[in-house]
Order: C-alpha cells, then sequence, then structure tokens
C-alpha cells in the first residue's frame, strides 16, 4: 500500500512530512490559490467551508485558558494512522479534510500547514478565515508563532494530541524566546464543538475465537512479563498506548475506528497485576468472563474507564516503580505525569516488537487469508476484462464492487483501507482515491492502478497491481517490467538474519536507477493478523527494526509518469529461512500474495533467466494454491481466466486442452495428487 496512508507511526509522520522517501509530490503549477479573499466579498469555492462560527467558540475557550495561540494536529490519543469522527478536530475547525495537517489559531489569525498532496484540497474546503502555509514542519509553524505571539504569551495544546518527540520539538523551538508551552488535558476544540461532537463510540468490544488467534492472552501476557524480569533495568509496568497493541495482547476486537479492528484502550501491565482502561460499557457479560475481570489476581483483568488512565499511571508511577514505555506511541499526556527516573524508554514497546514476529499458527491463518482475497481480486480482474471495453466502469464504482467481493469472502471484516482504484493520469498520484463525486471511467487505453487490502478474521490483506487492456506503449511496458524487476530482486533476495529492511531496500530500485527512474515512496510496512495494515516496527525504513524469521512485510515498488499513468507491484511477504550452499543464519521472502501479475505489461527481453525462473514459479505457486480454491466453488471463468494469466514466460502457443482437463487436473490437486 502506498506510503501516503502510513500515518499510524510518528515516525513516517516525520519523514512524509520532510518529504523523505514520501510520495511523488502533486506539483502546484497554478502557485495562487483559487481562493481571493481580497475581494469584497471574497470570492471562494462553492466548496468552501464557513468557520467563523467555529473559531469564534474556540477563541473564547483560549480567552479562558489566558491563551494566545492553540494547536491542533491531525491525530487521536494513541497516534493511530485512521481516525474517528469524533477525533477529526482539525477538519471540524478548519474544514479542510485531508489527512495531513496541522491548524493553529491565534486571537486574531488561523492558519493551516499541509503538504503539497493537499493544496489544492485545503484551498477549496478553507474560507478566507485561514491562511495556507505550503510547508509541513514543526519549524515553519514555530518560526510563524514566534511572529504572532507577544512576548510573555501562551502556546496551549492537548498532550494527549502531542508524540513525546513533536512536543520536545516545540519546546526547544520555544525555550528560549518567552513564549510558553502550555499542556491542557482538557482540548479546547471539544469544548468548542460541544454537544455536535460524534458520540464516544459504543459498538460491542469482542473476543477473537481460538482458532484465529496464535495463542490465549494469557501466554501473551506472561511472555511480556518475562521480558520485563530479563530486562536489564528492571521494569514494575509495561504502559501500552497504541490501540493495536491491546488489542493483540487480548485477543479482542472492536470497530471504533475506520479501517481498523480497534477500540479505545490503554493496558498497564505489572508483574502482579493487568489494568485495562477501555468503554466498560462496551464489555457484555461472557467478554469479562474471557478476561477474569471478577477476581483480583495476577492473571484477572482490572477494567478502569478509559477517562482514568492519566490518573492511575500518575498515582502507580508515585511508587517505587519503573514504567516500560515505548516512546514512538506514547502521547505526552501521559509521558508527563511519569518522573524521569521512573521510565523506561524504549522506541517501540515489547509488545510492539513480539506481535511483529508472528508464530506459526499466525503464518498459517495469513497465508489462508491471503488465498481468499486472491479469489475476490481474481473476481474483480476477471470482471473488469468484461466491463471496461463497454465504457461503463468508472474509479469509484469498480472500488465499491471489489468490496463486494471481499464482503462475500469467509471471514471478511470490512476493507483494511481506503481503495486506491486509479485510472490513468489519477495512477501518477501514489496517494490517489476516488470519491462518489470525483472520479474518471476506466479505459482500455489507460493503465489502471489497483491498491486495496481487505479485513479478515484471520488476518489482513494488502495487495496492488497494474494492469493495461488495450496496447500500453513501450515506455509503459519498460516500467512496468523494471518495477516487475525490483519486486523480484528484492523478493528472491537471501540476507544475512538481522539485517535492517533499509539496507536491502536498494535491490527494489536498481532495475529503475539503471536507466535513470526511480520512485518517491517507501517499499514496504509491516502487516498484522486482524489488525493495523500498516504494522509497525517492520519495513525497510530507518526508523524500522531489523528483519527477523515470522515478520510479515509488504514489497511494493512503483513508478509515476506525471499527468500520465502510474505503476506500482505490491506484494505481501513472509520472513522465512533461506537454504543456504553452506551452513548460515540467512533469511529470505516468501511471497503470500497470489494474484498473477499482467502479462500484457511485461517486456520479456528485460528478464534474465532468473527471474523467468522466480516469476514462472511464483506463477505456478498461484495455480497450486488458488486455482483449486476457485474450482471448488465453481467460479470456472475465474479458473480459465487464471490459468491463462499464470501460463509459463516466455509466451508460447496456447494450451489446446479444455476447461474440463483443466478442472480435472486442479481436482487432483485438491486431492494432494502430483500432476
Amino acid at each position: 500500500m502506498a506510503w501516503a496512508r502510513w500515518g499510524c507511526c510518528p515516525w513516517l509522520v516525520l519523514l512524509c512530512a520532510l518529504g523523505a522517501w514520501g510520495h511523488p509530490k502533486q506539483v502546484d503549477l497554478r502557485g495562487e490559490d483559487v481562493r481571493n479573499c481580497s475581494l469584497s466579498p471574497p470570492y471562494l469555492p462553492v466548496t468552501a467551508v464557513n468557520t467563523t462560527a467555529q473559531l469564534t467558540a474556540l477563541r473564547q475557550q483560549m480567552h479562558v485558558q489566558n491563551l494566545s495561540a492553540y494547536i491542533i494536529p491531525e491525530t487521536d490519543a494513541h497516534m493511530s494512522e485512521y481516525i474517528g469522527n469524533r477525533d477529526k478536530r482539525r477538519a471540524w475547525i478548519t474544514g479542510f479534510t485531508g489527512s495531513a495537517g496541522t491548524a493553529v489559531v491565534t486571537m486574531g489569525k488561523a492558519g493551516l500547514w499541509t503538504d503539497s498532496r493537499y493544496w489544492t484540497q485545503a484551498e477549496r474546503q478553507m474560507d478566507c478565515n485561514w491562511e495556507l502555509h505550503k510547508e509541513v514542519d514543526i519549524t515553519s509553524i514555530t518560526t510563524w508563532l514566534l511572529t504572532e505571539v507577544p512576548a510573555g504569551g501562551s502556546v496551549g495544546f492537548d498532550p494527549f494530541l502531542f508524540s513525546i518527540g513533536s512536543w520536545e520539538s516545540y519546546d526547544m523551538a520555544l525555550k528560549n524566546s518567552n513564549i510558553q508551552l502550555v499542556s491542557i488535558t482538557a482540548n479546547l476544540v471539544d469544548l468548542a464543538w460541544g454537544s455536535e461532537k460524534p458520540l464516544v463510540p459504543s459498538q460491542p468490544i469482542y473476543a477473537l475465537q481460538d482458532a484465529f488467534t496464535g495463542s490465549p492472552w494469557q501466554e501473551k501476557v506472561a511472555g511480556i512479563r518475562s521480558q520485563m524480569q530479563k530486562h536489564r533495568k528492571g521494569p514494575t509496568a509495561v504502559l501500552l498506548s497504541a490501540l493495536d497493541e491491546t488489542a493483540w495482547l487480548f485477543n479482542l476486537r472492536g470497530s471504533d475506528i475506520p479501517y481498523n479492528p480497534f477500540f479505545y484502550s490503554y493496558t498497564l501491565l505489572t508483574d502482579s497485576s493487568i489494568r485495562l482502561f477501555v468503554n466498560k460499557s462496551c464489555l457484555d457479560s461472557e467478554t469479562r468472563k474471557y478476561l477474569n475481570s471478577s477476581c483480583t489476581g495476577s492473571m484477572c483483568v482490572q477494567l478502569e474507564d478509559y477517562s482514568q488512565v492519566r490518573g492511575n499511571v500518575q498515582t502507580y508511577a508515585s511508587g517505587d516503580v519503573k514504567i516500560w514505555i515505548g516512546t514512538s506511541y506514547t502521547t505526552y499526556g501521559l509521558y508527563e505525569v511519569i518522573p524521569t527516573e521512573k521510565l523506561i524508554g524504549d522506541t517501540y514497546s515489547p509488545v510492539m516488537v513480539t506481535k511483529a514476529m508472528k508464530n506459526s499458527k499466525e503464518q498459517a491463518l495469513l497465508r489462508a487469508s491471503h488465498v481468499r482475497d486472491a479469489v475476490a481480486v481474481i473476481r474483480y480482474l476477471v470482471w473488469l476484462e468484461k466491463n471496461v471495453p463497454k465504457g461503463t466502469v468508472d474509479e469509484f464504482s469498480g472500488a465499491e464492487l471489489l468490496d463486494q467481493f471481499r464482503g462475500e469472502e469467509a471471514f471478511s471484516s470490512g476493507p483494511s483501507f481506503e481503495t486506491i482504484s486509479a485510472s490513468g493520469l489519477n495512477a501518477a498520484l501514489a496517494h490517489y482515491s476516488p470519491t462518489k463525486e470525483q472520479h474518471r471511467k476506466l479505459s482500455s487505453d489507460e493503465m489502471y492502478l489497483l491498491d486495496s487490502g481487505g479485513q479478515y478474521w484471520d488476518g489482513t490483506t494488502d495487495i496492488t497491481r497494474t494492469v493495461h487492456w488495450g496496447t500500453p506503449s513501450a515506455f509503459q511496458k519498460e516500467a512496468y517490467t523494471r518495477v516487475l524487476i525490483g519486486n523480484i530482486d528484492l523478493s528472491r533476495l537471501i540476507f544475512p538474519a538481522n539485517t535492517s529492511g533499509r539496507m536491502m531496500e536498494i535491490f527494489a530500485r536498481r532495475a529503475l536507477w539503471d536507466v535513470g527512474l526511480n520512485y518517491g515512496h517507501g517499499t514496504g510496512h509491516g502487516i498484522g493478523n486482524f489488525l493495523c495494515v500498516h504494522e509497525w516496527p517492520v519495513g525497510f525504513q530507518s526508523g524500522n527494526i531489523p528483519m527477523a524469521k515470522g515478520m510479515f512485510t509488504s514489497i511494493e515498488p512503483g513508478y509515476y509518469q506525471d499527468g500520465e499513468f502510474g505503476i506500482r507491484l505490491e506484494d505481501v511477504a513472509l520472513v522465512v529461512e533461506a537454504k543456504t550452499k553452506y551452513p548460515g543464519s540467512y533469511l529470505t521472502f516468501e511471497v503470500v500474495s497470489l494474484v498473477p501479475y499482467d502479462r500484457n505489461l511485461i517486456d520479456v527481453s528485460l528478464l534474465s533467466p532468473e527471474h523467468l525462473q522466480h516469476l514462472n514459479h511464483y506463477h505456478q505457486t498461484i495455480r497450486e494454491k488458488v486455482g483449486p480454491e476457485l474450482s471448488q466453488r465453481q467460479l470456472l471463468e475465474e479458473f480459465k481466466w487464471l490459468w491463462e494469466h499464470t501460463e509459463p514466460l516466455p509466451a508460447r502457443a496456447p494450451h489446446t486442452a479444455s476447461l474440463a482437463s483443466l478442472l480435472a487436473v486442479s481436482s487432483l490437486t485438491v486431492l494432494g495428487w502430483s500432476v
């Protein structure tokens, strides 16, 4: 999946903000704001939102707190990638609904800072109350604050919406300025929003069936406590702030967050107790019993109100304790109540690192989810081949149909992110997603990029394929083939255990670099078991942990020709032991995504014998794993399509075997017979 959506990790937020390995930027060729605020009355697009009432209400709250400015980030109290409607404070105050950006309000001005992907959108959605700053770094914001805030003034912020790193950056910039940075736990936008703010989610929190978990929650708790005991600094507790940490630890799921099966929560796990901070009304009697919540022993989960986490942590920190945190996901709201001498801070918590390495059962579950996901994607590709030439398919309706196909698969729980369904020039914007109002028709004369994924009880999927139903240009075929070569080169790489992904990422780019091409986003990210589609800390970024057996990562090189087309080929792969000639601790990747590449876009002359061998073996694997699933379900048209699109390369004369004989071969495969 494209990196533009990777907002869940503060490391990534910083990298994207700096433009480091971020998406290809949407160039603002006009250079002028579509608004004209100098006219009387000002000219505004019809899509602009009148925010006068919102700003007036917020400034009243600022006056009560004696603030000169207030900072409003786009995040929640858990540094989540996707946030719920009640956490979309920046969107409410500005009218701008893009997924990245920070708003700052003074008593006389209001500014929004966002990157080039969203400049046009911001101009069309914001009224003249707002200045658009075409920068995203904190230095730009603090420079503006130093100009706009008078000496002796105070700048307020909600500490639960600031990562530790963000707070440190703002604090450092304002430290010697005679401007005070003030932490206020009562969010002022919430107070201004009032009764119109969306309600707290009340959907049930449920336990996964044992069949869909890698191990019981009691084993997981025991494992984390064992790590605490072995830690040289002797932590007495682990504080979990990221939503996927608590969901994974207790094998619980919910629906508070779009695209992610999470619920608002924190966990304080000590050497003798377990405290789960949550909306207790969402837990029924069966789930409470599952958590042993009626007892007080070391394996009994004490249920606490979600809003009481800060006070509980502060009270616990007053004792003779040491609290172990992952600094990437712990907000300043909790960090500031833990004395420095009682804090043990690692970049990632032990839960974040442990869940990244899937056990054998979790691996099998993820593999199974990818087989069913492949069926849904293949059904969609077959449908597109028949219907795109009719001129009746657009990007949005296509994405909706794919969601429908996925929803018909066993154990489906919705999409894992907003589908990127991009035709022609839209695919050159790697972050693009269509809407009901804004989309293009799919055409046989253009490339089509599909980046999508599903949530299933046994796994999370993410796959990208690029196709062309007509006659691609020589350059399009070359670019596609070089992207494919990069995918293959990284997928078949053998590397020493504990090698950083950053060290091997170059293999995905080499074939493009050879001819002066490149892509501007990251090469891959971790993926969870019915958890985050972007699961940190796995991947190929500098902030990721070294690769280890049992990790799943995406591999997704691409190429984007501005204003014309975009290419991305993304697979999910499992890190496995490599078979080498000589003994040693070496690893490689096993691709678990199972959808053929587009033969129409492959220039076989660019492939080496090793590339051909790898590609043909991959397509044979797809036949063996997905073919039986299609034939069992009597998806005969899809089965025939699969067989045709997995023929060995180089291209050879088509088989004359009938569909019936192909089905017979598949049936033997189902029975485990060699064919």
